[in-house]
């Protein structure tokens, strides 16, 4: 006849005693739940390892260094016994039954009355997988379930809809230079849980298709501006979506606040009430020469970075950048949305005392299927461009470090 399966509960332990008997590996994977948990924990061992020692030492844990004796679970309202001593682990098993304390025992589960699950937890969720049956139990197995499950619910692959209210607002989220593996795992999640998602054209667009059919999804780029310039039909399509009681994704390229207009938004948010959050996104700036195997600081080459936008030129009366300053730096600098401006921004450079031949990369479609790299120097690079066609989205590199570079990364140099 088959064992009966376990019966899943969830032990409500703050304040209440809890006794270990064993102070090796297994007692420290174990203890920082049950300190979680708020318990009362008394730990019978002589010995223990260095990370349960400093439990105790911090005062999260009772430790009595001694050999497990009768009475020990006296009170207690749950024991896990982790001995390498089978004598004195039947013994205190035996006391736990007599007692009616629910027990865990790490050396002979059919012995216990208590089993640990595998538990996992995100945003507030518990995730606890038990094997049902005896004879069939298979801790990796059930490990791997929760990881599964867990990872799902972090990524927003695995859609848990909320049915209680949520509060409406908005979240500014990073999606990251491009791949849709490298959004965050939060910014990943808020998306699955959107009502509407007000995307860029370089945000990370596979991710989507991914959104359940009742998501709206809204291209920043075709928002109607009518009395609006084109931020503020974004900021007021944010606005209005949020007041009609929806969670709203702003989804970003990069990082919010990097060249992202993140502030601009979330100031509009402020002004009409409507609360936000801020995911961080991993910026272009670093990733995408990463991906093409440039560091953009280096020991000995590079100790130094620079981002600056591209966007207008040196010449441009509504540019803030102090090219001149950035001349004479011996560090890296970087430089988005300039593809367009990139010869006026070397000639700039040189005229105020960066030598000619500093090596220049351009990572085109950085991250992504697409990528490719197309290197020069600041006297070459307005030609290559033209030659090699290099478009937007496109990073640019000036600096030494561009040379470290062995090539074999994706889209290697042309």
């Amino acid at each position: 006849m088959a064992e009966n399966p376990a019966y899943p509960v969830g032990l409500r332990l703050t304040g209440r005693r809890v006794v270990v008997v064993g102070g090796g590996q297994v007692a420290q994977r174990r203890l920082p739940a049950l300190i979680a948990a708020g318990a009362d924990i008394h730990l019978v061992s002589p010995e223990a390892t260095p990370s349960v020692e400093a439990m105790a030492d911090a005062g999260e844990i009772t430790w009595h260094r001694r050999r497990y004796e009768d009475g020990d679970l006296a009170e207690a309202w749950y024991a896990l016994i982790a001995t390498s001593d089978t004598e004195a682990n039947t013994a205190a098993s035996a006391e736990a039954e007599r007692h009616r304390v629910w027990c865990v025992r790490s050396d002979n589960a059919d012995a216990a009355t208590a089993w640990t699950p595998a538990t996992g937890r995100s945003e507030g969720v518990t995730v606890a997988v038990l094997t049902t049956d005896a004879q069939g139990r298979d801790p990796r197995h059930t490990a791997a379930i929760r990881d599964a499950v867990v990872e799902g619910l972090r990524d927003g692959s695995l859609v848990a809809p909320h049915h209680r209210k949520r509060t409406p607002g908005v979240a500014l989220v990073g999606g990251g230079p491009g791949d849709p593996d490298l959004i965050t795992v939060r910014g990943r999640r808020l998306l699955a849980e959107a009502d509407v998602v007000i995307a860029d054209r370089l945000g990370p667009r596979d991710l989507l298709a991914e959104l359940p059919p009742h998501v709206e999804v809204i291209d920043a780029a075709k928002i109607p501006y009518g009395r609006y310039m084109a931020q503020e039909a974004i900021n007021h399509a944010l606005i209005e979506h949020a007041k009609a009681g929806k969670s709203v994704v702003r989804l970003k390229g990069g990082d919010p606040f990097v060249f992202g207009r993140g502030m601009e938004e979330a100031q509009a948010l402020v002004e009409a009430g409507i609360p936000y959050t801020v995911v961080p996104g991993i910026s272009s700036s670093i990733s995408v020469p990463g991906a093409a195997g440039i560091p953009v600081t280096h020991r000995g080459v590079a100790h130094e970075f620079t981002v600056v936008s591209g966007h207008v030129a040196p010449d441009d009366e509504r540019s803030l950048v102090d090219w001149a300053a950035l001349a004479k730096l011996r560090g890296t600098l970087v430089v988005l949305m300039g593809v367009d401006k990139i010869g006026k921004i070397a000639d700039t450079l040189v005229a105020h005392g960066k030598p000619a031949d500093t090596p220049v990369a351009l990572v085109q479609e950085g991250t992504t299927a697409a990528q490719r790299r197309v290197d020069a120097t600041l006297a070459t690079v307005a030609e290559t461009v033209r030659t090699h066609e290099v478009k937007p989205p496109a990073v640019i590199v000036i600096g030494e470090v561009v040379k470290v570079s062995d090539g074999s990364a994706p889209g290697g140099a042309e």
